[in-house]
């Protein structure tokens, strides 16, 4: 659900660009006062994992699209909300910056929908009266898949009406939100399941984490070596070799769009603000869509655009076995653990100053 630029007018952009930035000093103040030693690595593996995990689209059956995790409530339920929120938005603002996954100008509405909905909506309100504090393992079950579904939905409709206040005509509001509220519920339920997973294992292996994430965020004493080197090795071997193995049909957004304006993508003004970010970012995009730079393929093929037979490109063959992938899955994943953990130590090092 990483929305691209053309989808968004820049007064929206900037709208969502100054509203994602009153929610992230909030967040940073809020997790200032009760972060813990024990968190900070716990932000970054946490963050690497959910970056890995977003690279594996799965194939929803019967409709031609696909989805993949969001990862909003496992931040949410195993972090706490205002970590949570931190981190999804350096997992964002990495795959816009150097991946060239989601806009520039819309990455403030990426993170709003994808981070303030699970983390201040659905994680307070649905997980959190589901699970109760001291969770069972049927209330963990319970309590994700709700919030998960819900969670999503919401994301799903902040699309829409930021497309809608944004004037795109492609995508008249009632098709629109007629075709992404079902596909993603779709979604969602894979997600809640896949949530409920997690956090389950995480529970069972320290159960402190996710009963403290909530009201009361200081862990108990004790390692998370465990915990932590799992979560690791789990986004070492999800981003470097699960992810050859997505899905290649277009995730939700994309199959919405295609059903509701007869294309997958848009295309943006060659001019103002989207043309200056469309430069920016291939700029600092050195791994765009995963994978490595393939600007002599790109050149040949404008050349020569439609007479090629179809033939069964590398790209389109599953698993997509590739190196580049491999590289941007481990590279991707060792700089947003970087990001995280060094929000979360710089807001203890400011915590510990001010005390």
């Amino acid at each position: 659900m990483h929305m691209a630029d053309a989808l968004i007018s820049p007064a929206v952009g900037g709208t969502m660009w100054t509203a994602t930035a009153g929610l992230t000093i909030y967040s940073a103040r809020k997790l200032k006062q009760e972060i813990d030693d024990r968190k900070v690595p716990l932000m970054g593996v946490l963050g690497a994992f959910v970056f890995a995990a977003q690279m594996i689209n799965f194939t929803i059956p019967a409709t031609g699209s696909s989805g993949h995790v969001g990862g909003g409530m496992i931040l949410a339920i195993l972090l706490g909300p205002h970590a949570a929120f931190l981190v999804m938005a350096s997992i964002l603002t990495v795959q816009a910056l150097f991946f060239a996954d989601g806009g520039l100008l819309a990455l403030g509405c990426n993170i709003f929908n994808l981070g303030f909905f699970p983390c201040f909506v659905a994680y307070p309100l649905i997980y959190r009266k589901i699970a109760g504090e001291k969770p069972t393992q049927g209330r963990i079950l319970a309590g994700a898949m709700a919030a998960a579904v819900l969670g999503l939905q919401m994301g799903a409709f902040g699309v829409v009406l930021e497309t809608l206040f944004s004037g795109v005509t492609e995508l008249p509001f009632g098709t629109f939100v007629l075709l992404m509220q079902p596909i993603h519920l779709a979604i969602g339920i894979v997600e809640g399941l896949a949530t409920a997973l997690v956090v389950i294992f995480v529970w069972k292996a320290r159960p402190e984490i996710v009963e403290m994430a909530g009201p009361s965020p200081v862990l108990a004493a004790g390692s998370l070596r465990r915990v932590v080197v799992g979560f690791l090795v789990l986004a070492v071997i999800t981003g470097g070799a699960l992810s050859w193995f997505a899905s290649t049909q277009p995730d939700g957004l994309e199959w919405s769009m295609f059903r509701t304006a007869g294309k997958e993508e848009l295309e943006p003004s060659e001019h103002g603000v989207h043309s200056s970010l469309a430069e920016l970012q291939k700029k600092t995009a050195f791994l765009p869509d995963y994978d490595f730079r393939k600007e002599k393929a790109q050149t040949e093929s404008k050349e020569e655009p439609a007479q090629e037979p179809a033939e069964s490109s590398p790209a389109e063959q599953w698993p997509a076995v590739s190196a580049g992938t491999s590289v941007a899955g481990v590279v991707g994943a060792g700089i947003t653990m970087a990001v995280a953990a060094l929000i979360g130590f710089g807001l203890k090092r400011r915590q510990q100053n001010k005390g």
